[in-house]
């Protein structure tokens, strides 16, 4: 790829590193809505959205892209942007690439004839950002755990990307891995990696048993009745986007330790993530400009 004029508008540390990697690799690169952080390292800084912008090529937006109020996200800066006021800035030549982009702020691009893409949708970048967020459950179960998770009994609920990944280093750790799916033509697979595989139907009578249990399906899965189920020295890790999987009231009214963690590979590992972040938005501009 061709060295580009990029900026970077707004993330947490993810971004901040991601324009250092850009930097690295020769583009020209400015930031904003990073003015709570002092050290930005080689990084050129605009304070004004209309001057960071006015001359780049590439726009990377945040992950996620907004909040629950179509603000960029920007949590350091003092500053808030709406969308609108973005969209306002743009030129119809430059493109903008962001993460998890809400349905609103897509509709509000046509409106603008402004060309978005979600980095957050390919699937090379699930798969990249499933190997830290796995990689930070285990570190938070460590952490909260009076036990190792060698030899305990973690179950892992959902056979998605992440799934995958977690439950393949969890047995690599040494723990009994559990594995809890609805589709009945992943249980093959779960056997065939030497996970014990239990339909999500009979996620109830299982549920005793398990030291750790580690959540990414995104809808409530762990109701007041399996809540019950689980021995209070059982700790909860809840990596499902909003509303999370379990009914974090009843989990506290029972005593249950219940972690629920959001954005993982910036907190734990903030390079890694932006390295898969780089990967994706390179694959993307090379893809638009073939």
């Amino acid at each position: 790829m061709n060295e580009k004029k990029i900026a970077v508008l707004g993330g947490d540390q993810r971004n901040l590193s991601l324009a250092n990697l850009l930097l690295e690799d020769g583009n020209d690169v400015i930031v904003f809505g990073f003015d709570k952080i002092k050290d930005k390292l080689k990084l050129k800084e605009n304070k004004k959205l209309c001057m960071a912008i006015r001359d780049a090529d590439i726009l990377v937006g945040p992950l996620p892209f907004t909040d629950e109020n179509n603000i960029l996200n920007m949590p350091l800066s003092s500053q808030k942007v709406e969308v609108s006021d973005l969209f306002n800035n743009m030129e119809r030549s430059q493109i903008l690439i962001g993460g998890k982009i809400e349905e609103e702020s897509r509709n509000l691009a046509k409106d603008y004839d402004i060309q978005i893409v979600d980095y957050f949708a390919r699937e090379e970048m699930q798969v990249l950002n499933a190997i830290p967020t796995a990689e930070g459950a285990i570190q938070i179960a460590m952490e909260e755990m009076p036990t190792t998770i060698h030899d305990s009994n973690a179950m892992v609920l959902g056979f998605g990307r992440i799934g995958k990944v977690l439950a393949k280093m969890l047995y690599g750790i040494g723990a009994n891995v559990y594995v809890v799916t609805r589709n009945y033509s992943e249980i093959s697979w779960i056997k065939t990696y030497g996970y014990t595989p239990i339909s999500l139907m009979n996620l109830e009578g299982n549920l005793p048993e398990m030291d750790v249990i580690f959540n990414t399906i995104p809808f409530v899965v762990l109701k007041e009745e399996m809540l019950n189920k689980i021995d209070k020295k059982c700790l909860i890790v809840d990596l499902a986007s909003k509303p999370g999987g379990v009914d974090f009231n009843k989990a506290r009214e029972l005593e249950i330790n219940t972690v629920w963690v959001l954005a993982l590979p910036g907190k734990v590992a903030p390079i890694t993530a932006a390295k898969c972040i780089k990967e994706t938005i390179y694959n993307i501009i090379e893809e638009l400009e073939g």
